[in-house]
């Protein structure tokens, strides 16, 4: 299993969320196949330093529905941040994965330090 760690430290989540992403599918490697499952571990380390630009803290908004009439919650960037950050970069790197069986699996080999 090939091992890569990325210093988190002073990067835009975007950036960071599709670089991660593009070593997590194996995109990197000459010898990638779509249909073959990379053994790639991520490793990512100073995610705490991860720098927002604009106002994107108080201003996206992610929405979780339950299926409930009125069950539509929200939170801010900035409150699911403080909670745990490593769920915030879990879920941009996952939402650049391809939405079908292996997104589970190929999400399985991101670590944080």
């Amino acid at each position: 299993m090939q091992k890569v760690e990325i210093d988190a430290s002073n990067q835009s989540l975007g950036r960071l969320a599709s670089k991660i992403a593009v070593l997590l599918r194996g995109k990197h490697l000459p010898g990638y196949q779509p249909n073959v499952l990379p053994q790639v571990e991520v490793s990512v380390k100073n995610l705490k330093k991860v720098k927002f630009t604009g106002n994107k803290l108080k201003g996206k908004i992610y929405y979780k529905y339950s299926g409930y009439h009125s069950g539509i919650t929200s939170r801010t960037l900035e409150q699911r941040w403080e909670k745990d950050p490593t769920e915030v970069l879990r879920y941009s790197v996952s939402r650049m994965l391809p939405d079908n069986k292996t997104r589970s699996k190929i999400i399985r080999n991101l670590r944080f330090e």
